[in-house]
């Protein structure tokens, strides 16, 4: 999805090839280019990792039909990530309509219910057609998975998520992030599927993005 058009068309070919992703010999990986298949940002963005590790983070949106379609494919790579990767999810807000969505990722991150219900929410949007686009339908849908909805929307109506929302628009700014799904390496590099040609090579540019950032 991009931020203006809220169309990612130049990456809708690369769906199904986002399932077939396998690890890229290093002669592959050495073709990549800045400025084509990544961008170096010109300010670098604070990371939470830690000394010794590599920040990753996919941007997303679950209203975002690509994002549905890439989710396996970066659960599969996330779960055989190095010791040394830290990978985290940011849902995006382009404009306010996105803030409900927000919420619902960081309240679930907030209660532990997060790796039980994420896949759920995509089910939920782009299989059942279940928008959960505003507060009551979220409410309503998350009572359904099992989760305590009291519990929920006080977590749903803190000031942490609050806070949490802010942070990662901002962070999506800081990055440049045009549109989703995409990635975010190291505080310091950028690529989507328009710049990588489709997701599978995303994920093929944010492993040469880890190896470059090792090197500092």
């Amino acid at each position: 999805m991009k931020r203006r058009e809220f169309s990612l068309a130049a990456a809708a070919a690369a769906s199904a090839s986002a399932f077939s992703f396998v690890a890229t010999p290093a002669l592959a990986q050495a073709a990549f280019k800045e400025g084509k298949d990544y961008t170096k940002l010109a300010k670098p963005v604070a990371t939470t990792a830690g000394a010794g590790k590599v920040e990753v983070i996919e941007f997303f949106w679950y209203s975002c039909p690509h994002c549905h379609a890439f989710e396996p494919a970066f659960a599969a790579w996330k779960s055989a990530a190095p010791a040394d990767v830290v990978v985290q999810r940011v849902p995006v807000g382009f404009n306010a309509s996105f803030v409900p969505q927000q919420k619902l990722y960081y309240a679930l991150l907030a209660m532990g219910k997060l790796d039980e219900v994420h896949a759920k929410v995509f089910r939920a949007i782009h299989v059942e057609r279940n928008r959960l686009a505003k507060d009551d339908d979220i409410f309503e849908w998350v009572g359904k998975q099992g989760v305590d909805v009291n519990k929920f929307k006080e977590s749903y109506n803190s000031f942490t998520v609050s806070n949490q929302v802010r942070k990662a628009t901002q962070l999506q700014q800081d990055y440049n992030v045009e549109g989703v799904p995409s990635i975010g390496v190291a505080g310091r590099f950028y690529t989507d599927g328009t710049m990588a040609g489709n997701m599978a090579n995303v994920l093929r540019v944010t492993d040469h993005l880890i190896t470059v950032s090792r090197k500092g």
